[in-house]
């Protein structure tokens, strides 16, 4: 990891010094950028990383008709490779800062195995992702008056001028989620647990670029932040599971959650390109004015959302009877472990004898029954 002091240094530009020094150098990208803005010939390239591009100005309609307030909105272009390219970097160092002085420091404290180790640290960085996104989230769609109003959706489309909070909001999320596909590297991901990362990497970069690209960027933050709940529940759960065992009860509220959350994705999504796109007044396929209200669009983005829904939900199920047939296995063996201990010792079966010879329970022996009996 970066920032980590270690006494033997491997050789520069091994795999191992790129490991652990793979934050530093990455800084060292992001300074000489950000010393770009110092000089005059290299700060227009320098904005261009830092600074959202596409700046678009309005005039909004007030009461008084002289001195209408300007409004500055944003498009999206090539440009915003660049800005997205200098937040990865800075996505790149903060996860080496929570990982180093956070997450570290507490697996130190828990003495984890390799696998709940690993579990653990990604379980660490995506909650803190998860609930700062959401919380990013809630306050723009209470800004944006999004849930109030559900025809926000689809009413205007094309959703070409975006306010400034939700182009950062996406560039920030398109960030995160490319700067998660060098961490496999860097954080050394068991070769048995990446493939499962890329699976939902690949699908957030998909579903969130496309969402960007596409002027679906309001339908995309709805969906977005119920199910950034949903994912910070499960991942803290888990964090409370490894610390605790016994702490098992989030995971049956996320459970509820979950199934609720792929419910109304389908709901909303089905409404939106269904019922609302297909009757407004803008049909038609235009690159240069961002309209992509044809039937062949529409169908194809409700196609991708239900087919990962449905995903989502075959992945829910397994996980679910997986976790039940664990449970019951160590029910089976709880009860085969107590069973030897609820049967009799082999003397007390015998009924008081002692070195294989009956105890009679009247204490005569039988000598003196015999003398009775003459």
């Amino acid at each position: 990891m970066g920032f980590r002091k270690k006494n033997k240094s491997p050789p520069v530009l091994s795999h191992e010094f790129v490991i652990q020094n793979h934050a530093d150098m990455v800084s060292c990208v992001a300074m000489i950028i950000l010393l770009g803005l110092m000089f005059e010939v290299t700060a227009k390239f320098a904005i261009m990383f830092i600074t959202v591009q596409y700046n678009v100005t309005q005039s909004l309609d007030t009461d008084v008709e002289d001195k209408p307030d300007p409004v500055n909105f944003y498009k999206y272009g090539a440009k915003d490779i660049a800005t997205v390219f200098f937040y990865l970097l800075i996505a790149i160092i903060l996860h080496a800062l929570i990982q180093e002085y956070i997450l570290d420091k507490i697996n130190r404290r828990l003495h984890l195995s390799k696998t709940k180790h690993s579990k653990f640290n990604e379980s660490g960085q995506l909650a803190t992702f998860y609930l700062f996104s959401f919380i990013w989230g809630c306050s723009i769609l209470t800004n944006e008056d999004f849930v109030m109003n559900p025809t926000f959706l689809w009413e205007g489309y094309p959703h070409i001028h975006m306010a400034f909070q939700v182009k950062f909001f996406y560039i920030c999320q398109i960030a995160y989620w490319f700067h998660a596909l060098p961490e496999l590297y860097f954080q050394k991901v068991r070769k048995e647990d990446i493939p499962r990362q890329l699976y939902y990497i690949c699908l957030y970069i998909f579903h969130i670029t496309g969402a960007y690209v596409l002027n679906l960027h309001r339908l995309g933050l709805v969906l977005l932040v119920p199910h950034y709940l949903v994912e910070l529940l499960f991942h803290a759960s888990r964090l409370f599971y490894f610390s605790d065992e016994n702490k098992q009860k989030g995971f049956t509220l996320w459970a509820l959650l979950f199934v609720i959350t792929r419910l109304l994705t389908l709901t909303v999504s089905v409404l939106t390109f269904g019922f609302g796109l297909s009757r407004t007044d803008n049909q038609g396929f235009s690159l240069a004015e961002g309209n992509f209200n044809v039937l062949t669009v529409r169908m194809t983005c409700l196609s991708a959302i239900c087919l990962t829904q449905a995903w989502m939900m075959w992945k829910f199920i397994n996980f679910q009877l997986k976790k039940w047939r664990e449970q019951s296995q160590i029910q089976a063996s709880k009860k085969k472990t107590v069973s030897p201990k609820s049967r009799p010792s082999k003397k007390e079966s015998r009924g008081g004898s002692v070195n294989g010879v009956m105890k009679p329970d009247d204490k005569t022996s039988p000598r003196a029954r015999k003398s009775k009996a003459s």
